[in-house]
């Protein structure tokens, strides 16, 4: 698989990575560990280097999922992980917490459960409005500084706080939702990161499985699942967005591909520097996702793509309102 530079950070990854979250939390049970270890380290055999956790998924059983599979081959793959919540005694996150101290324990635990001596990529899973960014980001320069972290990250934060935050310490990469069913990143998060430099890491890249074209109206999910509280996830919602799956599908029977290969091929033809890491716990799936760097979208093909869409408004919003209050720009 190709290589990307996100952005000017000199960090090179994989063209497509593995976002590990869905392994242990958010869509269900969590998968069987020898299951999960044999999809993450055949990842690895497939040229995927850059790997995607964050203390909240479990909390802490992604980490150290991830941090006893990747241990024979540490030292070839990137590890991205997260710090940014409090959790109460069952595990439940109880509010936002990115003060100093809070940043350097995360940091301190994560090493252990990771099974490592530095974390490649470590972001703010959400900003926090209580604590400076600059105190944020100076907090991770002196990390970054001990040897403890290699690069910055931040995660859903707006223009001013990205530029905020890379006046103190050079912000690798920010990881925001982005695919061709959520759009808003164009309009100033995606020019504020090529000016500086920075590079882009789309999560739900297939739109949390709908772009693949397996979820219907019909689709029942599991209670565990927390596509039940999202509006986009609604019954209703589900069967009006069924038009941009189907125009979706209709451009990868073309291109002899599937439609989540031509959702993460769109992705990829957008930056040079823009790296999506779509999860999934089957292996069949994984293939398929890897297959998608191969794909090769010409100026046509995305002009085809861009028309089509055009006319298809998508419903219903990304988040519950009390999440949505987390990632308001």
């Amino acid at each position: 698989m190709q290589k990307r530079e996100l952005g000017k950070s000199g960090l090179q990854v994989s063209a497509i990575g593995l976002g590990c979250m869905g392994l242990s939390y958010g869509y269900g049970p969590a998968t069987d560990i020898q299951e999960a270890t044999a999809l993450i380290r055949r990842a690895f055999e497939r040229d995927v280097t850059f790997f995607d956790t964050a203390e909240a998924y479990g909390p802490y059983k992604n980490e150290e999922l991830l941090g006893e599979a990747l241990a024979p081959f540490r030292e070839e793959v990137v590890i991205a992980t997260k710090f940014g919540f409090s959790f109460d005694a069952n595990g439940g996150q109880s509010g936002m917490n990115s003060r100093p101290q809070q940043i350097r324990a995360v940091a301190d635990q994560a090493l252990k459960r990771l099974k490592t001596d530095v974390i490649d990529l470590f972001y703010q899973h959400r900003v926090d409005p209580d604590v400076p960014i600059e105190d944020v980001a100076g907090t991770v320069k002196a990390l970054i500084e001990e040897g403890k972290v290699r690069h910055f990250g931040l995660s859903e934060a707006g223009a001013q706080t990205i530029r905020r935050a890379h006046a103190v310490q050079p912000v690798a990469a920010l990881q925001s939702e982005y695919s061709l069913w959520w759009r808003e990143p164009e309009q100033e998060i995606l020019p504020t990161l090529e000016e500086l430099g920075i590079g882009f890491v789309p999560f739900s890249p297939l739109g949390k499985g709908f772009l693949t074209g397996a979820i219907s109206e019909t689709t029942t999910f599991d209670s565990k699942d927390f596509r039940n509280v999202v509006p986009r996830f609604s019954q209703e919602a589900r069967k009006a967005n069924q038009a941009l799956v189907d125009r979706l599908g209709e451009i990868a029977a073309q291109k002899k591909a599937t439609s989540a290969q031509v959702a993460l091929a769109w992705l990829l033809a957008q930056k040079p520097w823009i790296v999506p890491i779509p999860g999934t716990t089957k292996l069949h799936r994984l293939e398929e996702n890897i297959q998608a760097a191969d794909v090769e979208l010409t100026a046509e093909d995305l002009a085809s793509i861009e028309s089509a869409l055009a006319t298809i408004k998508v419903e219903g919003d990304r988040y519950p309102a009390h999440l949505q209050a987390r990632v308001n720009r």
